[in-house]
């Protein structure tokens, strides 16, 4: 049986993997092995990083819809039972850019809220 010789095939695999570790620092970038573990680990960390934003932007909603409610003399688990209580379908994304582009409507929900405890 004729000996294999995957020349072309192992270049290719080479360049994506470089091509996926550029911009590293040290024999990461350089070193074929060190660099299929860096590239192993910064998926993993990307993947992670996803996760986090959404984490992180979730928590920065709820943040300043705290703000904007205790300026209106409502606690923030008052003001999301009320809301959930009066069929105010709207997320907290929302919610929170309503309350910093439209104040005068953010009253309103609120004020519908409060009627709904």
């Amino acid at each position: 049986m004729p000996r294999v010789r995957r020349g072309a095939a192992r270049r290719q695999a080479k360049k994506r993997i470089f091509k996926a570790v550029k911009g590293h620092r040290g024999p990461d970038s350089k070193q074929i092995r060190l660099a299929k573990e860096a590239a192993v680990r910064a998926q993993v960390n990307a993947r992670i990083g996803r996760k986090l934003k959404k984490r992180d932007y979730r928590a920065m909603w709820i943040i300043r819809l705290s703000a904007a409610c205790r300026q209106r003399g409502v606690r923030y688990s008052q003001f999301i039972s009320g809301c959930k209580k009066a069929q105010i379908n709207l997320n907290r994304k929302m919610l929170s850019e309503i309350a910093i582009a439209d104040p005068a409507g953010f009253d309103q929900i609120v004020e519908k809220a409060k009627a709904a405890l």
